[in-house]
């Protein structure tokens, strides 16, 4: 489904390109989003956390209680960050310039490709990027 008359290699070029544009726009609509969905995960495991018998047996002065109750203080912090960078209002309305920029990248870029490409090598490149981020995640080495 490429444009008629690219050659091989300007085929290849042409989807590099798109690549690397899908890959670093998504990167950065992803470091905003992700706090959105990772407040829904901490929220779920801050009720479990509270609802074990380790918690429910500990004086509120214990060092295991205070790192649960200070796990929610980090969650509200950054959940309140995220909105921040997402939205330009207080009523969390009107986006932020910036977000409402990467969404349209990503859109048009996805659009791109399925027109020099097809539907299904967008999602060839979809699968692509959630592997590889996943694939960081996992070889995520801490440096002691």
């Amino acid at each position: 489904m490429a444009k008629q008359g690219n050659t091989a290699r300007e085929k290849e070029l042409l989807r590099r390109y798109l690549v690397w544009c899908y890959k670093t726009t998504k990167e950065d609509l992803d470091r905003i989003d992700r706090y959105f969905t990772q407040f829904q995960a901490d929220a779920l495991l801050l009720k479990i956390l509270r609802n074990q018998q380790d918690y429910h047996k500990s004086p509120r002065t214990d060092p295991y209680r205070q790192l649960v109750d200070g796990f929610e203080t980090y969650m509200k912090e950054k959940h309140q960050s995220a909105l921040k960078k997402k939205f330009a209002d207080k009523a969390h309305e009107q986006l932020e310039p910036q977000y409402r920029y990467l969404r349209n990248r990503l859109g048009a870029i996805e659009k791109a490709i399925v027109h020099f490409f097809g539907k299904k090598e967008l999602a060839v490149i979809g699968r692509l990027y959630e592997e590889e981020m996943t694939s960081r995640i996992l070889t995520a080495r801490e440096h002691t």
